[in-house]
């Protein structure tokens, strides 16, 4: 049974999936205003356009994929107006880290020990996010979109505005930093080496 458009209401959304729909942008937007508003948005355009809500999918399916594009205007808007006051990336640099199909040339250890271990791990998840939330906001967006919401380098480098070779670097930087805090505050006192 699918909801009538009359059903549909904006105080239902935040009280069911208000919680969801702001711990989905900050863990994309890292500022906890900046997914206010990613979530403020959001609910003002699914209310404007509720006449689409067919139902095939849940309401919260719906509000997140209107959320996700919320998010990746913010990002393209970021972009633009970054574009105009950075010229600071050097290119070659860039390049001189990755071959010809856009692999990294400085390949990384191999973790040992379990990773489903520390996957299950409610402890291991804090320090995981602390260790996201200190890098920067460009190398995180490009982390988040791959390795969590799955997105293809293509779409992310659309969505950035940022060339592939640029999308590796950013990705490479983000695993590096993250394997380098995880390593200090969580593996070495665990007693594991990754």
């Amino acid at each position: 049974m699918t909801k009538t458009n009359h059903e549909l209401t904006p105080e239902s959304w935040v009280e069911q999936h208000g919680d969801y729909l702001y711990r989905f942008a900050l863990g994309r937007t890292h500022n906890p205003a900046d997914a206010e508003e990613a979530v403020q948005n959001t609910l003002l355009s699914a209310w404007q356009n509720r006449d689409s809500f067919a139902g095939t999918a849940t309401e919260r399916t719906w509000l997140i994929s209107i959320l996700k594009n919320k998010i990746h205007d913010r990002f393209r808007t970021q972009i633009k107006e970054q574009e105009k006051f950075d010229n600071s990336v050097d290119v070659e640099e860039l390049d001189a880290l990755f071959d010809e199909n856009g692999h990294g040339k400085i390949p990384s250890a191999a973790w040992t020990g379990d990773p489903n271990d520390a996957a299950e791990n409610s402890e291991f998840w804090v320090i995981f996010d602390e260790c996201a939330s200190k890098l920067p906001e460009r190398t995180a967006n490009v982390f988040t979109m791959k390795e969590v919401d799955q997105m293809t380098s293509k779409e992310i480098c659309k969505v950035l505005g940022i060339s592939p070779s640029n999308y590796w670097v950013r990705l490479h930087r983000a695993r590096l930093k993250l394997r380098e805090c995880l390593q200090f505050n969580w593996f070495q006192d665990k007693g594991v080496n990754p």
